[in-house]
């Protein structure tokens, strides 16, 4: 077997350990919470499952649960005959229900509520395990400063539109305050707020109100984001400071004809300085395949090299594109930072509940279609996983936050939703009809697994699309190396 697929069958097998050990994990935890909640309240358990339909696996064992893995792993759930009618979604699990005593409000709600509590619980203690060993962050995003507007930004369509930034007269080396209202501590922060947002002005286009700090006076300006990527979220053209470092280099491309290699940083390209990460894709854009005279340093010795950049067809647009075949990174100075336990918890909850606003409101740009279902949560591991385990657990505090504040909606067949019908049976004085109960939490469940596939369609859809640019700029990249005779090594 060869080096390199001995290492990718390696990395392949400890990412679907990872996957399987902390996605079902985290299931496995919110679902330990209802158990023991309910075991403590003296509430009857006929049944733990990991997963739906039927059993892959089940065990009756002497307290009378039966434990079991189910076919389908969108889940899990722990089956409460006194507490939720269920039985249509779970199966019957216990005959005698209707022999069981009630359960006070008090005792439905900590059960109900267990499951989430227990998922903070797990990000609590993911998020002090990353506390000791440190979260790699990127040293330049840390700042909220602006190194670089952009003249124009790439719609995608292919097509260049004015910068939202640069038409508001945002400058190099203004510091970003706060994006509609929410302060911003990282250049993160300012991307995702702005991609979230859900303000529109009189005409209907969206619309982001920015506070900044120029030469210590405080200015507010109202920006019209463009709608950028495949994905179409709102961007306002401006770029953190960055060094552009190459992160690999295609073999049979341009670039390694050229004799860059990982670590270089390039410095300049005909002269003009590189200040952001996508200078050099823009520069080919304006300027077509001409050759470029790259400026760059290696191993802190300074070196130019002529390079002719590759023709290729973007998979996306159709459109003509030209490619080095190198892969860029902001120059990012890795850095590793200790933030506590309760600080990064608290900044997932505010992050995902950003997110639920924008999902919801009828104003952003943001649709069901931009979320992850399952197969998207998979392949950020996988990711994630081949770069930096830290990154993993630094992902995984984020699902867990995510799924404790998605199971508290008052949504049918969640738990909010149970919380929910417990709450109106209280103030009715008694149960809402078993039927009704029934009827509800069965809908909600085929809308709930249909959300979950229509999202993993999109999921597969960004997967596809990446791992076609990654073959088309290969492929593409080969091709015109073969025509293209090696320029000499600097």
């Amino acid at each position: 077997m060869s080096p390199n697929l001995s290492q990718s069958l390696f990395s392949s097998i400890w990412s679907i350990f990872l996957i399987v050990l902390f996605f079902g994990g985290s299931i496995f935890v919110h679902e330990l919470g209802h158990f023991l909640a309910a075991r403590r309240r003296g509430v009857k358990v006929s049944r733990f499952s990991i997963g739906f339909g039927p059993a892959i696996w089940s065990h009756k064992a002497k307290d009378g649960v039966e434990y079991r893995l189910a076919w389908i792993p969108l889940g899990g759930y722990v089956a409460l005959p006194q507490l939720a009618a269920m039985s249509a979604i779970e199966g019957e699990s216990d005959p005698d229900t209707a022999n069981l005593p009630p359960v006070s409000y008090s005792t439905r709600m900590i059960v109900f509520v267990a499951g989430a509590f227990f998922n903070i619980l797990f990000a609590l203690f993911l998020a002090s395990v990353l506390w000791v060993v440190g979260q790699p962050v990127v040293e330049e995003e840390q700042s909220t400063r602006i190194a670089f507007v952009r003249k124009t930004i790439e719609l995608p369509n292919g097509q260049m539109a004015d910068g939202p930034a640069y038409i508001a007269k945002l400058q190099n080396g203004d510091n970003l305050l706060s994006i509609d209202g929410k302060s911003v501590k990282t250049f993160s922060d300012i991307g995702q707020l702005v991609a979230l947002g859900h303000g529109r002005n009189a005409e209907g286009k969206p619309s982001v109100n920015v506070e900044f700090e120029r030469n210590g006076k405080r200015e507010q300006v109202i920006l019209t984001p463009e709608l950028v990527g495949a994905e179409g979220f709102r961007d306002i053209g401006i770029e953190p400071a960055a060094k552009v470092t190459v992160a690999g280099v295609l073999p049979g491309t341009p670039a390694e004809k050229a004799g860059l290699k990982s670590r270089d940083i390039i410095t300049q390209v005909n002269g003009q300085a590189v200040e952001y990460v996508s200078f050099i894709s823009d520069y080919m854009r304006t300027n077509g395949g001409m050759p470029l005279k790259l400026t760059y340093l290696s191993e802190g010795k300074s070196n130019e090299v002529m390079i002719t950049p590759a023709k290729a067809i973007d998979p996306e647009t159709k459109a003509e594109v030209y490619r080095l075949g190198v892969q860029l990174h902001g120059g990012y100075t890795a850095k590793t930072i200790h933030t506590p336990p309760f600080e990064q918890v608290w900044d997932k909850v505010v992050w995902t509940w950003r997110n639920v606003q924008s999902v919801i409101s009828p104003s952003s740009d943001v649709g069901i279609s931009k979320l992850s279902g399952p197969i998207g949560i998979a392949s950020r591991v996988n990711q994630f996983a081949q770069l930096d385990f830290r990154l993993v657990l630094w992902f995984v505090i984020f699902v867990n936050v995510n799924l404790a504040i998605f199971n508290l909606l008052p949504i049918p067949v969640l738990d909010g939703g149970h919380m929910f019908f417990a709450t109106m049976a209280k103030l009715r004085g008694k149960d809402l009809p078993f039927n009704v109960i029934a009827t509800i939490q069965s809908v909600f469940m085929v809308l709930l697994l249909t959300m979950i596939l229509y999202v993993s369609v999109f999921d597969v859809r960004r997967i596809r699309r990446d791992s076609k640019a990654d073959a088309q700029a290969r492929e593409s990249a080969a091709d015109q190396a073969k025509k293209t005779p090696a320029p000499a090594k600097p």
